[in-house]
């Protein structure tokens, strides 16, 4: 090809010559975007101040709380485990992949939610008192007040604030579960949480209990109205099996979570975890100051870089 042809060709956009190098088909340079942000890095460095404050009044404002726990495994688990001496069969435990707990247990961490804990804890501890303080303070108890709508804290208040508050965990190595409790009231977050315990283990033991209680007199009424020798020898090992479920319920410790250690609360109020928060939010303010500015030099909003 003659050189005016390939001059044509070239003019008229239908093919770059081969020792051309060819711009960027559009944006910026990676070097020059950097150059631009360094250019500005006064300003980013401020915006990232005044974000990182903005982020971290909330966090430092925040009323922090002490963390009451106590540690549990399953009575099924430890020792002679109540439900072998309770069925004829024992309970088989769920494979390594299934961690949900079951039996007693499984009873007993659904009591520590239920509506009775929370009615005891309205009954027996301050906590309606606390709830009702906490709605009327900061700018949205002022704006129920304004709004007529400023009322005492009741049972359904209670309950929502036991089943976001109370926590449940597993440990992954062991059979043991994590049963922790916080408020900002260090004496009462220990006693709620011995109330709770306490509770759900007497509500699974009083279970049982009745569940014996009622079958023995069912068995002992059909035993002395039943006339047949061999329907009598089977009713007498059923009745022989409930009293000696009545017989366990009454001499075990523990019928559904057996104690690893006592209920204890910190000294030290650790929720929420202000160096964990404002670490979290330096970076996350410094992620964002930093794509915001790049995203307004790419589209030239902020200038042009160079």
């Amino acid at each position: 090809m003659s050189e005016e042809a390939e001059a044509w060709l070239t003019a008229a956009h239908l093919g770059p010559r081969p020792d051309e190098q060819r711009p960027p088909a559009g944006g910026m340079a990676l070097e020059t975007l950097l150059r631009a942000l360094w250019q500005r890095r006064a300003r980013l460095a401020l915006a990232w101040f005044v974000l990182l404050l903005a982020g971290a009044t909330p966090v430092l404002v925040w009323t922090r709380s002490y963390v009451a726990e106590i540690t549990v495994a399953p009575a099924e688990t430890t020792g002679i485990a109540t439900s072998t001496l309770l069925a004829p069969l024992a309970i088989a435990p769920g494979n390594i992949l299934d961690t949900r707990p079951s039996g007693n247990f499984a009873i007993y961490l659904a009591a520590l939610r239920s509506t009775e804990a929370a009615m005891l804890l309205a009954e027996r501890t301050p906590l309606l008192a606390h709830l009702t303080e906490m709605r009327a303070a900061g700018l949205t108890g002022a704006i129920r007040a304004a709004l007529g709508l400023a009322r005492d804290a009741d049972l359904d208040d209670a309950k929502t604030w036991l089943e976001a508050n109370l926590s449940v965990t597993p440990n992954p190595i062991t059979v043991t579960w994590e049963i922790n409790l916080p408020h900002p009231d260090r004496t009462l977050a220990l006693d709620a949480l011995q109330l709770l315990h306490g509770f759900a283990e007497a509500k699974v033991r009083a279970d049982i209990a009745s569940v014996a209680a009622r079958r023995i007199a069912i068995l002992t009424l059909r035993l002395d109205a039943e006339r047949d020798l061999f329907l009598r020898n089977g009713l007498v090992e059923l009745l022989a099996q409930q009293q000696r479920a009545a017989m366990v319920v009454a001499a075990e410790e523990a019928v559904a979570a057996r104690l690893v250690s006592m209920p204890y609360v910190e000294l030290r109020p650790s929720l929420p975890n202000r160096p964990l928060l404002i670490g979290l939010l330096a970076v996350a303010g410094a992620a964002v100051v930093g794509l915001g500015a790049a995203c307004l030099l790419l589209l030239g909003v902020w200038g042009r870089a160079g």
